[in-house]
């Protein structure tokens, strides 16, 4: 994965949840921007989930990011 196209997602205006799926078969579910923060460089990130738990994922090991569809406009 390119540390490019994780940016793109999570700065996608308006955003969309995505899931990040990693090399050892883990999936991880970003529902909203602030669940996600990236290192300087890019290189790591930090995925928080709703109980205050947290990944360290090295984005290298990121092989896909899937994003919900979008909300249909009422």
């Amino acid at each position: 994965m390119r540390i490019e196209q994780l940016r793109n997602v999570h700065h996608a205006s308006p955003f969309r949840p995505f899931t990040l799926h990693l090399a050892d078969g883990r999936s991880l579910p970003v529902p909203h921007r602030d669940f996600l923060s990236q290192s300087p460089s890019g290189r790591t990130v930090i995925v928080y989930g709703d109980d205050d738990s947290f990944s360290i994922i090295d984005v290298l090991l990121v092989t896909r990011i899937e994003v919900s569809p979008p909300k249909p406009a009422d």
